[in-house]
This record gives structure tokens, sequence and C-alpha cells, in this order.
């Protein structure tokens, strides 16, 4: 308490404030563009970012504008009205009664549903409304979406958010579990709560929502999102958004300009029903209750020199009891877990290890970066195959800009996970949220690569044509993962592979008004016990138009 209330005074007294924009918006790829041309210096290996940090990116942008191309000059100027708030922030530009009401655009021409802002409080507010329908398989489905989303500050030192969306996803091939894709997990509602409950149908909703207070060389939050770390395309090794939004506290510390720190606590969902817990009700059927399950997870990050950062993390998946230890943000969790855990394996956590380097602008309009996750890793085994269990995962990958010509960018990357990262025989401690991995899509046992080639063809609209090559081994089980040594090798068991081709073209007519095309090919083949390969296409065609993102 006396560390809340010491944030809370310091803040008041060093006028700042944070807002996280949303991991979706554009805003990110086009500063990571700009970055890896090197014109502007951009720290993003932890997201989401504060709104006000990306509106002093965009100032800098504006600062080194003859590096830009014409394309880039009006994308901008576009965002840069997305930013009024944050900029008068930067500028110290304040107004007493400044209002602009509802369906009226501001002074930068950015139209917005409902907008205040004075010298006290400032607040947007913009609506949420999106129709999707397309075939799967020759079949058709639809996704209606809608919701409202906001955020503001209140004086110089609290900044807020909040975002809720309602889903309706209909037809008779829908991917209700959405396992084996980047699609966000979702917590489907109940057939015992929907009276009219269609196997053809599910239904589900969202909520995101965040308060921050900060300072001149850091901010502390509290709310319920998602977090990414490290950078990937098509799928994120240590933190994604892969399982839907949790609880967290976070904690960010930059005391110069070459380090950062960053603290994250979160509250996840287990899955696993605490049978101590059950009663019964007055209708004479059980209330349930499911164990507790945390995450903590601390990230430093160096960056000796403008466009290489390099960090090191740690984070601990445990369960139960929520322990004081793991709310210190200098702790170092494994030995912490060997103290709670009296070197008892069923009685631990699951602790992991991760590193990333980034390098942007070093080679010619070029990013290069790499992750190694590391869930179980055992020393003496690493050149002894009898004694191996090496349970990690890393991804390579690099994209360029403006190569062979203007706004193009071209990406490959390649991920290999071993057999078993992300599991754990305790039920409770998986590296998952909701049972869906809070890393990579795609699981344990498998490899991919990916290439893209991305045309931005003019201020909104963009053309994306992307492939990748899958493979992935069967799941095994907790003796093959604990007791057999050798661990099983990668890729074993039957394998499936999976082939994807796909083109999005997407275009943003104003501010969060968008319409997009996606079609997509993937062929899928399981081998067989008699080690043959049996196959099969699944097309895909999705129309969307949508306000809000």
């Amino acid at each position: 308490m006396r560390l809340i209330f010491f944030l809370i005074s310091f803040s008041v007294l060093s006028y700042s404030q944070v807002v996280y924009e949303p991991l979706h918006r554009d805003v990110y790829n086009f500063l990571g563009r700009l970055s890896q041309k090197s014109v502007i210096d951009f720290n993003d290996n932890i997201r989401p970012l504060p709104r006000k940090y990306i509106a002093e990116k965009l100032n800098e942008a504006s600062k080194q504008i003859e590096l830009l191309t014409s394309l880039e000059k009006e994308e901008l100027e576009f965002f840069k009205k997305d930013y009024l708030f944050e900029i008068n922030f930067i500028s110290e530009v304040k107004n007493d009664s400044v209002y602009t009401g509802f369906f009226r655009k501001d002074k930068t021409g950015r139209l917005r549903l409902f907008s205040f802002n004075n010298q006290l409080f400032k607040l947007n507010l913009s609506p949420i409304l999106g129709l999707k329908i397309g075939s799967r398989d020759k079949t058709r489905l639809s996704h209606l979406w809608n919701g409202i989303s906001l955020y503001g500050y209140v004086e110089d030192f609290i900044g807020y958010s909040f975002d809720f969306r309602d889903n309706t996803e209909a037809g008779e091939k829908i991917d209700k579990n959405k396992d084996f894709t980047p699609v966000t997990g979702v917590h489907e509602r109940s057939s015992n709560v929907l009276a009219n409950y269609s196997e053809n149908k599910i239904e589900y909703s969202e909520v995101t929502a965040n308060i921050s207070l900060s300072w001149n060389w850091g901010s502390f939050s509290a709310g319920k999102g998602f977090f990414e770390m490290g950078y990937g395309e098509s799928g994120l090794l240590v933190l994604s958004q892969k399982a839907p939004s949790f609880p967290y506290i976070r904690l960010d510390v930059s005391p110069v300009d070459w380090l950062s720190f960053n603290y994250i606590h979160g509250w996840l969902a287990s899955d696993v029903i605490d049978s101590s817990q059950i009663y019964y009700t007055g209708l004479n059927n059980q209330r349930l209750s499911f164990r507790k399950k945390f995450l903590a997870s601390h990230t430093l990050t160096l960056r000796p020199v403008k466009g290489l950062s390099i960090s090191v993390g740690e984070s601990i998946v445990y369960s139960d009891n929520l322990e004081l230890v793991y709310l210190i943000p200098l702790m170092f969790f494994r030995i912490a877990d060997h103290h709670l855990s009296r070197q008892a394996n069923t009685a631990g956590g699951n602790a992991q290890f991760f590193f990333g380097i980034s390098s942007k602008g070093h080679l010619k309009n070029t990013h290069l970066y790499g992750t190694l996750f590391i869930d179980e890793i055992t020393l003496g085994g690493l050149f002894d195959p009898v004694k191996q269990r090496n349970q990690l995962g890393f991804t390579l990958g690099g994209s360029i800009s403006d190569f062979p010509f203007n706004n193009l960018t071209l990406k490959i990357e390649y991920t290999k996970i071993y057999p078993f990262v992300y599991k754990h025989f305790i039920p409770t401690i998986p590296y998952q949220s909701a049972s869906y991995n809070l890393g990579h899509w795609m699981g344990h046992n498998a490899d991919q690569i990916y290439l893209s080639m991305n045309y931005r063809i003019l201020r909104g609209l963009q053309a994306t044509l992307w492939g990748q090559y899958i493979r992935k081994g069967e799941d095994g089980t907790f003796q093959q993962q604990h007791e057999i040594q050798p661990q099983p090798p990668f890729l074993f068991g039957l394998r499936t592979n999976y082939t994807y081709a796909g083109l999005i073209i997407k275009y943003e007519f104003l501010h969060e008004l968008f319409a997009r095309v996606e079609i997509q090919s993937t062929e899928i083949s399981k081998q067989q016990n008699d080690l043959s390969y049996v196959g099969h296409r699944l097309n895909e065609f999705y129309l969307s138009v949508y306000y809000g993102l």
C-alpha cells in the first residue's frame, strides 16, 4: 500500500499520463517500418505501448519528413489526427473548455462519435460495429459484433481505457475451439444459459479495461487486457494474443534511454475445478469454483545503440494461492519457487526463461530479430542424447521495406518449438490461460516457415500476400515428457502437414472505418499408421465491413 501511495503522490507531481494503444492498431506497423528505415528509434519489444509514446514517435518522424516516401507522409498526417490529445500534452497546449460533442469533427478534421476535452477531464468515445460474411469449405459463415470503446485522461496523471464487444458467429462449420489458428480464443457462453442455443452458433463477449498512473521515467497500471512480447508475424513465443485477455498489474520503468524494465503479474483462468469448494445451490445443482492460477513475468531490455535491443526475461506460472514473493518485481522467480516448494517438483510452479534480440536499420531498411523461449533445459544433457530433456523454442526472422520499390515490405520467418514446450503434468500450471497457450498458437512439437509480401497502394489501402508451411507432430503423454529419457525426438509420432496460402486486402476509408477481404486456402495432410498421407483442402473467403477495430 505504501508503494501504491508513493506512486500516486509522485504521479500527481510529475504531470504525465498513460493510455495503452490496442494491439491491433495499424500505427504499430507504420512506426515499425519507419524504425527499420532508421527514421525513428521505436522501442516496441513489449506491447501495448502508451498513446503518448506513439505520439512522440509521430512527432519524431515529422522532424525527419524528408526521409519518408510520399505515401508515408500522407500516412503520418493521417495518424497524427488520431493523437490530438497526446500531441497537445507533448506540446503543453491546454484549453480550459474545448468541447467537440456528438458526431462532430475535432479541429484536425477527425470524426468522432463523442469527444470532450477540458483541462481537468478528457474523453474520446467510439462505437464498435462489424459484420463479416463468407464461406468455409463451401458453407456459409457469418460473424456479427458490436460494442463500445473509450479512453481518456483525468488531470495530467491518470489515464483510462475501456473496450467491450459482443460477438455472434453462425454457420455449419464454425471453428468453435479456435485451437490451431492465431485467432484469439473465446469463452463461449454455456448452452444452459442460451434459450436459443444452436450447434451452428456461438456467442461470446470480450472486455478490456485499464487505469494507469505514470511519472517521467515509468508507469504503473491495473487492468484486463492482452500482451505481446518479442517479434513474430505469424505467432509469438513468449506472450501473444492467442489466449483471452486476463486481469493484470503492470510496472514499466525506464530510468535511462538505454535500459527499461517491465513487470507483469496476471490472474489467469485455470479451467480446473476445485472439488473442495463444490456445494449445492437452492436449485439443487452444484456451485463450482476453479483453482486459482497466476502468471508473474519480468523483462530487462538493453539498447546499447540506436536500433539494437537485447532482452532477457523470466516468467512463472503458479497456482492455488497468491504469493507475495511473486509480487516483488525484482525477485528471481525460479529460486523463489525452490523456496516455496521445498524443492519438490509436485509442489512447485512452472518457470520459463526467454531471450530476444532485435536489429532495426543496421542493414538498410531491414529488421532482423530472434527469440529463444526455454521451458525446461538439462544443461548436463546438452551434448548427451541419452540424458537430454530440452524443451525450448526459437524464432528467427527478418523484413525489408522499400525493396525492390517503395512501400513494399517483404518478410520471412522460421519458428521451431520442441516437444512438450508450454505443457506441464500439474493441470493448474501449464503455460496457458483458459486452456489456450500464452505463447505461440501452434503449440509444441511443430515448426513453421512463413513468408509475406505487403504492398501499401495508397493511404489506407494495402494488400498482403502470404504463405506458410507447418509440420506438427503428436501431442504425446506426460510419461514421455517427464519419465522417459531421452525425450522423444522432434516431430515424433504421426505427423500432420499444413500448407497455407492467403491474400488480405484492407482499406481504411476514414479513421476506424474499414473494409477487408480475406482469401485463404489450406491443404492438410495427415500421416496414417502405414506412414502414407491422406489430405484434403479447405478454402475460405470472407468480406468484412466494420467501424472500430
